[in-house]
């Protein structure tokens, strides 16, 4: 399974492995499954003469299998139900969650892409690093197994510091994860009557875990100063 370092639109590169061919070879067949299923169904219902007409008959059957994967993928952020099993999801090759044009250009070059033009996008993904077909690499999107990844909003606003020669204070900062840092950001924003009291209470746990005294005069400060200091110390490594 192939990695590959993501660098967020935030500055903060972040190691996702990239599904494998295999991943998504079997996540298709899930999707095929279950369009065939659907399939019988809807012929089940002919059959039955649960449906006549043939306009009834494109709207229940021609019009989802055409526009599933789109549809799934934008709803599901970017899942269909293959992809739900093999724990795989589309997104941006910075990380971010792919808009509705992305969706629409990945969803227009599986012609290309698929059985049609004789599985052209399999040759592409195993030529290609990052196991993308065609309409990935028009899209700009890739493929990661969902292990450990979380897709963390921030604003640019949070890294202005970065150019006004901002000096760390807490180069332990650097080795917390992107999970812990979450948390941190998270308590720092909670809106809660006990706010101040789980502020101190992971002051002191991260103080504790990272082996250092605090210099801030408060601990939602020494907080802020952590995540500011894991930032730096994030961009220093792109």
């Amino acid at each position: 399974m192939a990695d590959t370092g993501i660098i967020t639109s935030q500055y903060v590169r972040i190691d996702l492995p990239i599904a494998s061919v295999a991943d998504r070879i079997l996540a298709q067949i899930v999707d095929w499954l279950v369009l065939l299923a659907y399939s019988v169904a809807i012929l089940w219902l002919i059959v039955d003469r649960s449906v006549d007409g043939f306009w009834p008959l494109f709207l229940l059957w021609f019009a989802p299998l055409m526009f599933y994967t789109l549809f799934c993928e934008f709803f599901f952020h970017g899942q269909t139900l293959g992809k739900m099993v093999l724990k795989t999801r589309v997104v941006m090759s910075d990380g971010e969650r792919p808009s509705l044009g992305a969706y629409v250009m990945r969803w227009i070059l599986w012609i290309a892409d698929g059985p049609t033009f004789s599985f052209l996008g399999l040759l592409v993904m195993v030529l290609n690093h990052n196991n993308q077909r065609l309409g990935d690499m028009a899209a700009g999107t890739v493929i990661i197994k969902q292990v450990g990844y979380k897709n963390i909003q921030m604003s640019l606003d949070d890294y202005d510091y970065l150019s006004q020669g901002y000096t760390p204070r807490y180069p332990q900062a650097a080795d917390l994860s992107l999970e812990q840092i979450e948390i941190i950001r998270r308590t720092l924003s909670l809106n809660t009557k006990d706010q101040q009291q789980r502020i101190e209470q992971l002051a002191t746990i991260v103080g504790h875990k990272l082996s250092i005294t605090r210099q801030e005069d408060s601990s939602s400060s020494f907080l802020q100063r952590i995540i500011h200091d894991y930032q730096y110390y994030a961009y220093e490594e792109i």
